[in-house]
């Protein structure tokens, strides 16, 4: 994968407030709704330049980067398309199995295409290892990430995002797409959760 090639930006030192919430347990914000839009319209003018002039081709990873990946598309001037595929590797607790199923696959063939995998967040790595494996066999033009979140401290395959929102810290995060045992992705802000360990 390319290295990234402007600094990333990352979340504010400044104090965190607590998300406003009615759903049970303790949130506090680590990334606000103005600064997520405005690095996803960073990350857009990113992809539009690099590939001025071409087409490219989203595939989203469900369910959590969908809510990235609906702002992201509207924010590229580009001949642009879109795919989902779906996988399971956390099931219903805050921690990877550390295997990966794929769950729905691509409604179309990509050969040829500049493809962009849209992720929420890139942790391990285990998931979009897997997904690269698979759609590199199926002979793309290109194949590049985009990752909202980045957490390298996580990290066990050795993968990089092209494109990346925010690194940020080993904290278990929900919101903009991101759940807790399907809870909380409706949630503008990107808040870290304090959740039981298992």
């Amino acid at each position: 994968m390319n290295r990234q090639r402007k600094p990333i930006a990352k979340p504010s030192a400044a104090p965190r407030a607590k998300a406003n919430t009615k759903r049970g347990g303790e949130l506090k914000i680590l990334l606000r709704r103005v600064a997520i839009q405005k690095r996803v319209r960073e990350v857009a003018r990113e992809i539009t330049r690099d590939f001025r002039g071409q087409r490219v081709h989203l595939i989203g990873v469900l369910k959590g980067a969908c809510i990235f990946l609906s702002d992201l598309i509207r924010e590229i001037d580009l001949d642009t398309s879109i795919d989902f595929m779906a996988v399971a590797s956390y099931g219903k607790g805050k921690e990877s199995s550390g295997q990966v199923r794929l769950n729905k696959d691509l409604d179309s063939n990509i050969a040829g295409l500049n493809v962009i995998l849209v992720e929420d967040i890139l942790d391990t790595g285990l998931t979009l290892s897997y997904l690269c494996r698979i759609l590199r066999e199926r002979k793309p033009k290109t194949l590049k990430i985009a990752a909202l979140l980045d957490k390298p401290s996580r990290r066990i395959q050795d993968i990089s995002a092209d494109y990346v929102g925010f690194t940020i810290p080993n904290e278990f995060v929900v919101g903009y797409g991101l759940d807790y045992d399907e809870r909380y992705r409706n949630l503008k802000d990107i808040c870290v959760i304090d959740v039981p360990s298992a």
